[in-house]
């Protein structure tokens, strides 16, 4: 154990779990990096202060400075957290289909919520935009953007991609991740190509998405429908995912991921968010192509208790068409 300096300080080094039941179904080492572990409670936690960091480094961001930022929910609980240890202010514009949890506990850390409706991005009354055009109206305050800030790939490149590497002690065939900024995938797929050119890495997108397209044809064609997953899935490509060394794409139904959130609950006791069912599904099947004796690698993105009200409601279900097992 050590002392670690701060909020900050405890980012990262998060362990990687073995799935026991999805293992022993393959006969593939199966791992999830533990980032619902984070201090804030997600993968997001990185991200956040990577890109606070180096916005104080650059000098865009001064003491007493306001950060701004569009989010679905995690970026911004991961910001609020850092601004209120670092002493900046914090303002979060969120589309108005996440769940009212991430809402509740932004409030509770002192931020600034704004709820817009949620509209695509083309549209100029996005939530993103509306943070971009926000921050420009104010003195010392910076617009984070971490769809478009490669601080964010830093982030996985620096510290996530050198985590799993040394956890698995270089023995890592396959990293699958589900997609929403393209920060963790492009920066844990630069790190990990750097150390050796065969592991695959696999985007994981839900429906209603045009990553799985961009990945498959080359062309970001948005699919057929919508998910009930929040934070992952886009319709365009951002500069984190641009150049990203992706071997491949698979899509994973809605259904799927519940039921798999509710296996991973019930049979290896991990109480997880919809992106972290996305994942694993992703994981299996790919252990599953891959056959015995190989180590795939995967992201357990977030803690479940922001989705009681959604993923956690067979009623909430219910009315989107799907089951609990």
């Amino acid at each position: 154990m050590k002392v670690c300096d701060g909020f900050v300080g405890a980012i990262g080094n998060t362990p990687l779990i073995r799935l026991q039941a999805m293992s022993a179904a393959t006969g593939c080492d199966i791992l999830g990096k533990a980032e619902f572990m984070n201090p804030g409670g997600s993968v997001k936690d990185r991200a956040a202060w990577w890109m606070i960091r180096e916005a104080e480094r650059s000098g865009l961001l001064q003491p007493g400075g306001t950060i701004v930022e569009g989010t679905a929910g995690n970026t911004g609980i991961g910001l609020a957290h850092i601004c209120n240890a670092r002493g900046y202010s914090c303002v979060i514009f969120m589309p108005d289909n996440q769940s009212p949890e991430k809402v509740e506990i932004l409030n509770t850390l002192g931020a600034d919520v704004r709820v817009v409706p949620t509209v695509p991005y083309a549209n100029e009354m996005n939530y993103q935009k509306q943070a971009g055009r926000f921050a420009e109206s104010l003195k010392k305050a910076v617009w984070v953007n971490q769809f478009d800030n490669t601080a964010n790939r830093l982030a996985h490149y620096e510290s996530t991609g050198p985590e799993i590497w040394q956890q698995t002690g270089g023995r890592v065939d396959a990293f699958v991740c589900a997609v929403g900024t393209g920060g963790t995938i492009a920066g844990v797929s630069k790190y990990l190509k750097q150390q050796r050119e065969d592991i695959q890495l696999v985007l994981l997108d839900c429906i209603g998405s045009a990553l799985y397209s961009f990945i498959t044809i080359g062309v970001a064609t948005m699919s057929e429908g919508t998910s009930i997953t929040e934070g992952i899935g886009n319709s365009r490509i951002t500069d984190n995912l641009d150049g990203a060394r992706i071997d491949r794409a698979l899509q994973i139904a809605d259904q799927d991921a519940v039921d798999m959130v509710y296996r991973l609950l019930h049979e290896e006791g991990l109480f997880l968010g919809s992106s972290s069912g996305v994942n694993v599904c992703g994981a299996l099947e790919v252990a599953r192509e891959l056959g015995p004796g190989h180590t795939v690698v995967t992201v357990l993105c977030d803690g479940g208790g922001k989705y009681r009200s959604s993923l956690f409601n067979r009623e909430w279900l219910a009315q989107k068409s799907l089951t609990t097992p």
